[in-house]
């Protein structure tokens, strides 16, 4: 067996203990035998981390939850609005569990499509953008609102955040992205898409492609009109909630 093959099958046997203490927040060990088949004992040493399964109970665990598992609710469980109805995905955003299966999820869902680097904007979608740029194997970036001291050349791009009546410019150093790359572009919310646009501009600029457009949180449905549902490129969200006047 190859160095290659070892690290992959040690990969799957990670991801199926990390999908199992991620479930087993929501479930008990009970349900959790109903769902992979497993005996209660055995799933209690996965979870402890006392043993890991082998490659191919792995490759079961993770297919019989994934099935079992329902991601948009318990992403749906975690947020939470103030008075005002503003968004607060504090709780998603700092489950690295959470967003590890989220970025699995991801890979799973563009599987065939080639994917170089992903694309957010600092600061809220860093967290979930490492996750799936580490999930792909592929390095990651991220747009600034700011011209970085250090850096001389850059790729802009300018918006207007039309709830506010202002502009905003984002900035990516020039060369982060070519016309070799392949880009999934993503966030943690959308609303207008006033912002995704603008990424996808700046990977338009740049000479890349665009691979997909992924975001965690969307509100409403009009944002994939401002990026242009058109496109030859996926664009999609786990979770949509509705607009609030």
């Amino acid at each position: 067996m190859s160095e290659a093959t070892r690290y992959e099958y040690l990969k799957t046997q990670i991801r199926a203990v990390e999908f199992l203490r991620l479930t087993k927040g929501d479930c008990s060990y009970q349900e959790l035998m109903q769902l992979t088949g497993i005996p209660i004992t055995v799933l209690n040493r996965y979870v402890k981390g006392h043993i890991l399964p082998n490659p191919e109970r792995a490759q079961v665990i993770l297919e019989r939850l994934e099935k079992g598992y329902d991601v948009t609710r318990h992403i749906m469980d975690k947020l939470a609005f103030d008075r005002g109805g503003f968004l607060d995905n504090t709780k998603i955003v700092g489950d690295t569990l959470m967003l590890r299966f989220i970025a699995n999820h991801v890979v799973q869902k563009l599987a065939g499509r080639r994917v170089s680097k992903v694309l957010t904007v600092a600061v809220d979608g860093i967290p979930l953008a490492v996750h799936i740029a580490d999930s792909f194997g592929v390095p990651f970036l991220y747009a600034k609102k700011e011209k970085e001291i250090g850096v001389s050349n850059f790729l802009e791009e300018t918006y207007t955040v039309s709830r506010a009546g202002i502009q905003v410019s984002l900035y990516i150093p020039r060369g982060s992205l070519d016309k070799r790359d392949s880009v999934l572009i993503t966030d943690d919310v959308v609303r207008s898409g006033e912002q995704l646009k603008a990424l996808v501009n700046l990977v338009r600029k740049s000479g890349a492609e665009i691979s997909a457009v992924f975001v965690l949180i969307a509100v409403g449905d009009r944002w994939k009109k401002e990026i242009d549902e058109s496109s030859d490129f996926p664009i999609y969200s786990i979770v949509t909630l509705p607009e609030r006047d």
